[in-house]
């Protein structure tokens, strides 16, 4: 009996450590969508769900991009939907506890995968899916990519039921698109190339909230996957906008705005003048990736991570200029 006792207690502790990090059968995740997304109104009718600063990966259950939505008179627009479809599963069951409001939009404000692979849970006859002009190239090139890799990453279960959603209402830039959610009207913007070539931000006049997606970080270090020139160059626009609180895309949401911008200026900034310094003196990329910005590492979160691919790609981009 105490060989049988001990196995059992061996099976339990298996299970619980599978659970903690995220190894689930389809079933599993399933019983996991029950439990909504912890999400905390930042203004009236503006929800927001603060993600953890951590790696995509099996531990992190998909769950490392903030997203959140916005209720009107009328309907509900959900800005972002995680990085698995249980993420996008817990936030509408978060929705559905606070308003019974239909959904009607579905707006993603990039195409990396902690944006987008929870779009899967919102699919619906009444549900329109919006994004940048460039979102439907960028997730037909780079989606089963990002879907093959993550299956390696986090394991299958995370990653089954995946569906890359292009978004079938699009948004040009120099054009903004106001959606009407009953007396509160939210404004779309699109944004030529900075951090991607597809971001997009969503203000909510209001209340003065902005949700800006990967245009601004907050203690995780900024994702260069696009241009940081262009970047650098969109700062002084972004921040004229009138809001007077930001959801960044990864960090702590309802941040005083344009304030929160600073660290990220700083950053791209540093990054800039040190690899300008670095191609002038004839350095290769390796050293860049090496040494680029060194003195920003404490101020950031997962600094060794991204740091050396930011600078990897803004010195190809600088080499040409």
């Amino acid at each position: 009996m105490k060989t049988i006792a001990r196995s059992l207690s061996f099976v339990v502790a298996g299970l619980c450590f599978a659970v903690g990090l995220g190894y689930f059968t389809g079933r599993d995740v399933a019983a996991q969508q029950i439990a909504p997304l912890d999400v905390r109104e930042i203004a009236p009718g503006v929800y927001a769900h603060q993600a953890p600063i951590t790696a995509m990966d099996a531990a992190s259950g998909g769950d490392i991009s903030n997203n959140g939505f916005i209720v009107g008179d009328d309907a509900v627009a959900v800005i972002d939907t995680g990085g698995a479809p249980i993420i996008g599963e817990r936030l509408k069951k978060a929705i559905e506890k606070i308003t019974d409001k239909p959904i009607r939009y579905v707006i993603n404000t990039t195409e990396h995968p902690d944006y987008i692979f929870g779009n899967a849970a919102f699919i619906g006859p009444d549900v329109t899916f919006v994004g940048h002009r460039n979102l439907p190239r960028s997730m037909a090139v780079r989606g089963p990519h990002y879907i093959q890799t993550l299956r390696r990453d986090m394991g299958e279960a995370l990653i089954q039921g995946v569906k890359l959603i292009p978004p079938t209402m699009l948004v040009d830039i120099g054009k903004d698109r106001k959606l009407d959610l009953g007396h509160r009207i939210i404004d779309l913007r699109a944004w030529p190339m900075t951090a991607t070539d597809c971001n997009l931000t969503v203000f909510d006049a209001k209340t003065k909230s902005l949700f800006a997606g990967d245009l601004v970080y907050l203690r995780h270090v900024p994702v260069v996957d696009g241009s940081i020139l262009g970047w650098l160059e969109a700062l002084p626009r972004l921040a004229a906008i009138p809001a007077q609180r930001v959801v960044p895309g990864h960090g702590p949401v309802g941040a005083d705005w344009p304030q929160a911008l600073g660290a990220e200026k700083a950053y791209l900034t540093k990054l800039t003048a040190d690899l300008q310094g670095l191609l002038k003196r004839g350095a290769d990329i390796n050293e860049a990736a090496q040494t680029a910005a060194g003195s920003e590492a404490a101020k950031w979160k997962l600094f060794e991570v991204y740091n050396p691919r930011n600078a990897t790609a803004a010195y190809a981009e600088l080499e040409w200029k």
